[in-house]
């Protein structure tokens, strides 16, 4: 998907298994019309001549306010029932970069993970220290119960029932489907919230040609307290330089083990492979060999753009400036 020159962005919101068989189309369409809207926030912002990292910043600060999505408000619960947020932005013109990790009372993540970047001589702070950072720079912060909604309490309850597994965010109705405990309206997502990993992310090209990515993420379903996967990971879950911006979403421990977003990147700069086949040999090839699945999104600097993934269904989309909108779930 190419238009050279022409500004881009494409974002995601995880990736997982469909569930066909109880398919709500209204819910459906809240999933459609909420890509569509973040999308066409992004697409004003390099309309009217914004950077890449403005665009990305904004895309997803809106994916974290939607409780759709697992990222800032309607983020997963942990094991001990507890919230624990992390995010990560990349400027691809400069290499600079900012990250979150555990971060339990920030509204927007992503927007402290862009205030580390540009505020601090480092790139990732965690936890109390994040928090601590963020309120220092006048950014907004919450009382976990923010971040509570029914839908998500109710997934942690089904995984703590199942031997007490972890489960990757969008992965948890087909296990109360096999239970015959389905309550009412729990398959109605397009992709099972109990399969589904949860990460939401978005990566554009702007008017001078710079590149940007940014990621962000409530973890995973019952995880154990502490756990940082691949999203706050510069080059697992979010990388940004000269030749590609790269966002993913997926097994967030297979995602760092393959240093998945810097590969497609670096496949590129290394090896001459265009962006799509350096995403497709990432996530066709490199993540499945050792059991990861999820997929990504990525621009290159011709404004070529590409959303691979493994699993049945990815919510994803893309939009040029002056162009339409395109929004997609199924493979």
């Amino acid at each position: 998907m190419n238009s050279l020159n022409t500004p881009v962005i494409a974002i995601h919101g995880g990736a997982g298994t469909i569930t066909r068989a109880a398919m709500d189309p209204a819910k459906e369409g809240e999933y459609t019309a909420a890509l569509q809207a973040v999308l066409q926030a992004g697409q004003r912002v390099l309309a009217d001549g914004g950077s890449a990292l403005d665009a990305v910043t904004e895309a997803v600060r809106l994916l974290e306010e939607c409780p759709l999505f697992n990222a800032g408000k309607g983020a997963v619960l942990t094991h001990a029932g507890t919230y624990e947020l992390d995010a990560a932005i990349m400027d691809g013109a400069t290499l600079a970069a900012g990250a979150v990790a555990c971060v339990k009372r920030v509204r927007n993540p992503v927007l402290a993970a862009r205030a580390v970047m540009e505020k601090s001589e480092h790139v990732l702070f965690a936890a109390e220290g994040a928090e601590a950072f963020a309120a220092a720079q006048g950014l907004e912060l919450v009382e976990p119960g923010y971040y509570f909604t029914q839908a998500r309490h109710e997934q942690w309850q089904r995984a703590r029932a199942t031997a007490g597994m972890a489960l990757l965010d969008h992965d948890a109705a087909a296990l109360a489907a096999r239970a015959g405990n389905a309550a009412p309206g729990a398959l109605a997502e397009p992709i099972d919230p109990d399969t589904k990993f949860g990460t939401v992310g978005a990566v554009a090209l702007d008017a001078q040609g710079r590149l940007a990515a940014a990621t962000s993420t409530g973890g995973v379903t019952n995880k154990q307290v502490g756990r940082v996967g691949d999203t706050p990971i510069v080059g697992a879950g979010c990388y940004a330089d000269d030749v590609a911006a790269v966002s993913t979403t997926g097994t967030g421990e297979m995602f760092i083990r393959t240093v998945a977003a810097y590969d497609v990147a670096a496949q590129m700069r290394y090896a001459g492979v265009a962006l799509d086949e350096a995403a497709r040999r990432v996530v066709m090839e490199k993540l499945p060999a050792i059991g990861g699945r999820g997929g990504l999104i990525a621009v290159d600097r011709q404004g070529n753009v590409t959303l691979p993934f493994n699993t049945e269904g990815m919510y994803r989309g893309f939009a040029r400036v002056g162009g339409p909108v395109s929004v997609s779930i199924y493979g």
